[in-house]
């Protein structure tokens, strides 16, 4: 008789060979799994690996977006336009926003619409994860110095640009993704216009000790997949032909959502705020 031998995945024979030897060699425990012996972290709080370290809140992923849908927030995120009310907006002078809301999507209204300017938010953020998906209007509407033109703004001061710079446009720190005025984004992600592009940002917000800068707000960008800012540190707020230079604020502010008399086009906006570890 020929014996012949039979190969199988190593993670297969692993499994087994711990199922025949009941795991011996591992510990098995009930209750916090970890160390308590093991050396300290710098900030002095936890071990290497502490048992009783918190574990992290478990959430339910968000899915990716498509032209035809948008993709769905996570379970922890608070969403702040999902095709429905402006509730969590506000003008600048505390009135219901007067921008159009048509199957599902959000639109900048022409400049003399009442309470059709720029609208912020009624909750204010510091720390934070920002989803935005958005449109250029197609055909463009404007001069090339306005094509599409809008912009998300951090505290209604650092403003991340909105603007069809599909195939090129205006000044490079004015391109869509631009940190306005200060950083051009490292490559230019655009989709052609009226096709729906996506910003995921992370904000980190300036801190301040009494009137003195103490670190600089940063900003992490993915448009349409494609990161064009890496934790950038910004020069302060971000300002039209001027030079950025930061004053002292609270450690939350408001979004801001530009109305550039521009039609552009919004949908499935939300935040998730951003805790310190425990």
């Amino acid at each position: 008789m020929v014996l012949r031998m039979v190969q199988f995945p190593s993670c297969i024979l692993v499994a087994g060979v711990l199922l025949v030897f009941g795991f011996q060699g591992v510990e098995q425990k009930s209750g916090p799994i970890g160390y308590t012996d093991t050396p300290m972290l710098p900030d002095g709080k936890w071990h290497v690996h502490d048992s009783a370290r918190p574990q992290p809140i478990e959430i339910t992923p968000g899915t990716s977006c498509s032209q035809a849908m948008p993709d769905k927030p996570p379970s922890d995120a608070i969403v702040l336009f999902d095709g429905g009310s402006l509730a969590k907006w506000r003008t600048a002078d505390d009135h219901e926003p007067r921008w159009t809301i048509k199957d599902g999507f959000l639109q900048i209204p022409p400049e003399e619409t009442p309470d059709g300017g720029s609208m912020y938010t009624r909750e204010s953020f510091g720390d934070c994860q920002l989803h935005i998906e958005w449109a250029a209007p197609d055909p463009p509407v404007g001069d090339v110095m306005n094509r599409g033109n809008s912009g998300v703004f951090f505290f209604g001061l650092y403003e991340l640009q909105i603007f069809d710079s599909y195939r090129g446009g205006i000044y490079a720190d004015g391109q869509a993704a631009a940190i306005y005025g200060q950083y051009p984004p490292l490559v230019n992600a655009s989709r052609e216009p009226g096709q729906w592009q996506v910003f995921d940002v992370l904000f980190t917000a300036p801190r301040f000790d009494g009137e003195r800068l103490q670190a600089p707000a940063y900003m992490t960008v993915i448009h349409n997949g494609v990161v064009v800012h890496n934790h950038a540190a910004l020069l302060g707020p971000t300002a039209h032909r001027a030079s950025p230079q930061y004053k002292m604020h609270g450690a939350k502010g408001p979004l801001m959502l530009q109305a550039h008399g521009n039609p552009v086009r919004f949908r499935n906006i939300w935040v998730r705020p951003l805790k310190d570890y425990p």
